[in-house]
């Protein structure tokens, strides 16, 4: 029995990767798997669930057996959008899930412990996000499903900025330890995934 209070993990993968040549970059392959498959392997086991934010055809994202979401609000708002979207998946899907765990999709080397270490840090603040050498990673983050009508309302008046916008609901930081290696590298560029490959090879 999978204890309640674990949350709805939510792999954010709506970036249009303009700097990796467009297409979806979570798809990009690093030591034979695809950038999605080390982000899920990494995520399922602190969470209820998983679930895949991506807009246009989710047939794409078939060999995953992932439900794949798109963002409940028009235009491509942005990450804020994806995390809408996983709060209100959760509220129908999985009400036993108080909270969502966001990470984005590109992000290969997740901590074990990053859900726990979150939740552990909550106290007072509603959202928790983490930080790795000194720069906080929004999307990286608990967000209580509480906060779907509060989010909603936000962007529809125009928000768009995630650090932003937790800000102002309550926000604690975890620092994680960037050293060696920062586990939240996410690859941006054809140079950052040559660095993801040497680095899962201990090159």
């Amino acid at each position: 029995m999978i204890p309640p209070s674990l949350p709805l993990g939510v792999l954010l993968a709506g970036g249009l990767a303009r700097r990796m040549g467009g297409g979806d970059k979570p798809l990009l392959r690093l030591g034979g798997r695809s950038l999605l498959a080390h982000a899920a392997a990494a995520l399922a086991p602190q969470c209820v669930a998983l679930v895949l934010n991506a807009n246009g055809d989710p047939a794409r994202f078939g060999a995953f057996g992932l439900p794949v979401i798109a963002d409940t609000l028009p235009g491509y708002p942005g990450p804020l959008a994806g995390i809408l979207a996983g709060m209100r998946w959760a509220a129908a899907h999985h009400p036993e899930a108080a909270d969502i765990l966001t990470v984005a999709a590109d992000t290969p080397f997740l901590p074990a412990d990053l859900g726990a270490r979150l939740a552990a840090a909550r106290g007072a603040a509603p959202i928790v996000c983490a930080r790795s050498a000194g720069r906080a990673h929004p999307t990286i983050a608990l967000w209580p499903v509480a906060l779907a009508d509060r989010l909603q309302a936000a962007l529809l008046s125009g928000e768009r900025g995630v650090l932003a916008w937790a800000s102002g609901q309550g926000l604690a930081l975890v620092d994680f330890p960037a050293t060696p290696h920062d586990p939240f590298c996410n690859i941006n560029t054809p140079e950052d995934l040559a660095a993801a490959e040497a680095r899962l090879h201990g090159s």
